[in-house]
C-alpha cells in the first residue's frame, strides 16, 4: 500500500493515478478481509476499486492525460497533511490493544446490539439492524454521496456530447 501511495504522489500521468488509486482501494479491501471485516471489504472493493475507478476514468475522458506542474511549491498543504497525520497518530496512543476483549466496544456496545437489536429494530440480522436502524442516517449519507458523484459524472459526460454535436 505504501508503494502505491508513493507512486501516486510521484506520477503526473492521470490514467496511471486512477489505476493506482484503484489498486490502493483493492489492497485496502484485502486488509479489511484480513481484519475479518468482510462487509467493509466488499464495500471498499465495490465502491473504492469499482465504481470510483469507473467514475474517475469517465472524468479523465474529459481532461488532459497529464497533470500540469504546480506554479509554486506546495509547502502549506504538505505541512497541514503532516500535522494532521501527527495528530491522528497521537490520538491512537490511548486506544486499547487490538482485539482486546476488555475494550469498551466489546463490553458495552456490541453486547447491547446482539441482545437488544432484534427486539428494538424488528430485524433479525444484526448487521442489517446496525446499518439500517442504528446508523440509518450515516448509511443514507453515504448513499447520497455515491449517488451525487454518479449524477455529476453523468452530467459532465452529457455536456460533452452536446458540445461535440454543436461543433459539427
Amino acid at each position: 500500500m505504501m508503494v502505491a501511495v508513493v507512486a501516486l504522489t510521484r506520477t503526473r500521468n492521470l490514467f496511471a493515478v486512477v489505476v493506482l488509486f484503484g489498486l490502493y482501494s483493492f489492497l485496502t479491501a484485502t486488509v479489511m478481509v484480513a481484519l475479518d471485516a468482510v462487509d467493509v471489504a466488499m464495500t471498499e472493493a465495490a465502491v473504492g476499486a469499482g465504481i470510483s475507478t469507473v467514475l474517475l476514468l469517465g472524468a479523465l475522458h474529459l481532461c488532459n492525460s497529464e497533470e500540469e506542474k504546480p506554479a509554486h511549491k506546495p509547502w502549506l498543504p504538505l505541512l497541514v497533511t503532516i500535522g494532521t497525520g501527527l495528530v491522528l497518530v497521537y490520538g491512537t496512543w490511548d486506544l486499547p490493544p487490538f482485539s482486546d476483549p476488555e475494550a469498551p466496544i466489546h463490553t458495552h456496545v456490541a453486547p447491547r446490539y446482539l441482545e437488544q437489536g432484534p427486539r428494538e429494530t424488528g430485524v433479525p440480522n444484526v448487521v442489517t439492524a446496525v446499518l439500517a436502524s442504528y446508523r440509518g442516517f450515516d448509511t443514507l449519507g453515504e448513499t447520497m454521496v455515491v449517488f451525487t458523484a454518479g449524477i455529476g459524472v453523468i452530467a459532465l459526460l452529457r455536456r460533452r456530447r452536446y458540445v461535440r454535436r454543436g461543433k459539427q
